[in-house]
């Protein structure tokens, strides 16, 4: 199954809104894949992968971020990047406290 999403995200002071809109796979029960259809950059994908491991489930997350024009790509992939892995960073903290705190439950 396929899905669109769009974000909004400030950027530049909030000032401005960068719009990103990705298709999203899901492919049961394993993996869910993300791929860029609009962005500020020419093309992402990401996926997150669940496997079982012990008596919990293991999440790998990878992540790929493309540029274009050369050295004013590589210029705008290095202000994108950090934020969008900051993103993904605090996303990921949030899911793993979430399962933490729902394995602590009686």
């Amino acid at each position: 199954m396929a899905v669109d999403s769009a974000h909004r995200t400030p950027v530049a002071g909030g000032r401005l809104t960068a719009t990103t809109v990705e298709t999203v796979r899901f492919t049961r029960p394993e993996r869910i894949d993300f791929r860029l259809v609009r962005g500020p950059v020419p093309a992402v994908t990401e996926s997150f992968n669940l496997t079982e491991h012990g008596v919990g489930t293991r999440l790998v997350y990878e992540g790929e971020l493309a540029t274009d024009l050369w050295r004013a790509g590589q210029w705008w992939g290095g202000l994108v990047a950090p934020r969008w892995e900051a993103t993904v960073a605090a996303s990921l903290a949030s899911v793993r406290q979430e399962a933490e705190r729902r394995t602590a439950l009686p």
